[in-house]
């Protein structure tokens, strides 16, 4: 395909344009590897991109899509032939490097992931940077000891792309889980994927005591600022706490009382720039822990053209469960 479709974002005097433009082989950056893309999909990270509300992308001109699935076209790359069927998630696709919403994208070879067996390639940018969170967020749960009978994971901002995922995870693994949403319209679908109760959003997001009632075993956290000073106050000894978003806010405030009084661990979680082992590992989880019907259950199937009204919708918090946009 020596010419193709791309979404193209440039930035001048009057800020961020995005317009969708022919391309050429020969207008993608450097790599070893050229994949024709099949799949991309839309995360909270794409939304700011596109829509311009936050700094995401780090040189311009750039095509975004920080995730892509597709087929390798050619490769120099001594893992890679054509015809493989392969993934990228994060790295520095759709912020410094050119990324999944286009047709075509040349890479390095070192950030592809071969395609998992049980899925297709439809499935894992239904995963996507958002699904393949939550599994780093549940593995960090059990790294940090956290087990099914120690108590209810709380999950936040569970509509999501990482809630949903999450929840389908952690409740597939065997745990109980209590899901944290503003969308009260929401329960039953939260409940079809795993979840055993649901929490009122609004018992978690205004300030809180330095220690509150030990409730949860541990936490998957993807709100931040108040939501997440309340969560880590609630959370029970030896318990653990993964936090891998801000959509309320940045803003932590808070006592260093639950780590020092109830030896609560608080991890980060960031997909991106983790080693390949690791993100093998998260990858090889998912398609052995992960309830394909239930993913397939919070999935909806876009086209690629349609971003613009996505990311609008993901950026006000107005999406339930993973977008597969179509490419």
């Amino acid at each position: 395909m020596d010419q193709f479709k791309a979404l193209l974002l440039t930035k001048g005097d009057d800020g961020q344009k995005a317009d969708w433009v022919t391309m050429g082989l020969d207008d993608l950056m450097d790599g070893d590897v050229v994949i024709r893309v099949s799949h991309s999909t839309i995360n909270y990270k794409d939304g700011l991109a596109v829509s311009g509300k936050a700094p995401i992308v780090r040189r311009y001109p750039l095509i975004p899509g920080i995730d892509l699935a597709g087929v390798v076209e050619t490769s120099e790359h001594a893992n890679f032939k054509p015809g493989d069927e392969v993934l990228i998630t994060g790295r520095e696709i759709g912020e410094s490097h050119h990324g999944g919403y286009a047709q075509m994208a040349r890479v390095s070879g070192d950030w592809i992931v071969p395609k998992p067996a049980s899925m297709t390639r439809a499935q894992t940018m239904a995963v996507g940077t958002a699904g393949f969170t939550a599994m780093l967020c549940v593995m960090t749960l059990e790294e940090q000891g956290v087990k099914p009978d120690q108590g209810p994971i709380l999950v936040t901002g569970a509509a999501g792309g990482v809630g949903s995922v999450s929840i389908a995870l952690l409740a597939k693994l065997g745990y109980e889980v209590h899901a944290s949403t503003g969308r009260a319209e929401e329960a039953e679908y939260l409940k079809g994927l795993g979840a055993a109760k649901i929490v009122d959003r609004n018992t978690l997001s205004e300030p809180g005591k330095p220690l509150g009632r030990e409730i949860w075993a541990g936490v998957v956290d993807t709100v931040g600022s108040h939501t997440l000073a309340n969560a880590i106050a609630q959370t029970k000894f030896d318990g653990a706490v993964a936090a891998c978003g801000l959509a309320q806010g940045a803003d932590l405030k808070m006592t260093v009382m639950p780590f020092i009084l109830r030896n609560v661990a608080l991890a980060g979680v960031n997909s991106g720039p983790i080693a390949m082992s690791r993100r093998l590992e998260g990858w090889r989880r998912l398609g052995e822990d992960l309830d394909l019907a239930k993913l397939d259950a919070m999935t909806e199937t876009r086209k690629l053209e349609d971003i613009f009204e996505l990311a609008e919708e993901i950026t006000k918090g107005q999406i339930r469960g993973r977008m597969v946009l179509e490419v």
